[in-house]
C-alpha cells in the first residue's frame, strides 16, 4: 500500500512539474524574443545622439525629443538600404506634446543602412548632400550654409530576423 501512494505521489508531483514547465515555456520564449531597444536622443538642441548607431536586425530603435521644437525623421533613400524607406514621420518637441517629449520607435527587420535627416533642419542638395540652415552657430561653408545638418545613420547588422 505505501509503495502504490508514494508512486501516486510521485507522479502527481510530475505531472505538476510538468503543468509548471509547459506554462512557463511561453513565457520563457516571450522573454527571449524581446529584441534590444536603441535610444536616439534629441536633446535641447537640434542633433541626433548618438550620430551613428549600430543594431542587429530585428531590434527597435526609438527617438525621444527632449527639445521644445518639433523635428522630423526622414529617410533619405538614396542612400538608405533597410526597410522605412519613404519615412517622413513628425517626432513632436515638448512645447507641442504638453511638455512631454516626444517619441517614435522603428523595427528593423533588414539589413543595411537606414539613413535620416530632420527636415525642418536640413536639406538636400542636388548631390543628396545635406545642407544645414543658418545663420545660427557653425561655420560658414563657401555656399553660404552654417551649422552642421540634423542627420544620423542607423547601421543594421544581420540578426535572427533579417529578411
Amino acid at each position: 500500500m505505501f509503495r502504490i501512494f508514494k508512486s501516486r505521489k510521485v507522479v502527481a508531483v510530475s505531472i505538476a512539474i510538468l503543468l509548471i514547465l509547459a506554462l512557463l515555456l511561453p513565457v520563457s520564449v516571450a522573454l527571449a524574443d524581446r529584441s534590444k531597444v536603441h535610444i536616439v536622443n534629441v536633446p535641447e538642441e537640434d542633433r541626433f545622439d548618438p550620430f551613428v548607431m549600430t543594431i542587429r536586425a530585428g531590434e527597435q530603435v526609438t527617438w525621444v525629443n527632449h527639445d521644445t521644437d518639433d523635428h522630423t525623421i526622414v529617410s533619405n533613400d538614396f542612400f538608405t538600404t533597410t526597410n522605412h524607406k519613404g519615412t517622413n514621420i513628425l517626432l513632436p518637441g515638448t512645447e507641442s506634446n504638453g511638455g512631454n517629449p516626444g517619441m517614435v520607435t522603428f523595427r528593423f527587420r533588414k539589413a543595411g543602412v537606414f539613413v535620416y535627416y530632420c527636415r525642418f533642419h536640413a536639406q538636400l542638395d542636388a548631390f543628396h548632400q545635406p545642407i544645414a540652415p543658418g545663420p545660427d552657430g557653425g561655420i560658414q561653408d563657401s555656399n553660404g550654409n552654417f551649422g552642421t545638418p540634423m542627420n544620423g545613420i542607423i547601421v543594421v547588422l544581420p540578426g535572427n530576423r533579417d529578411n
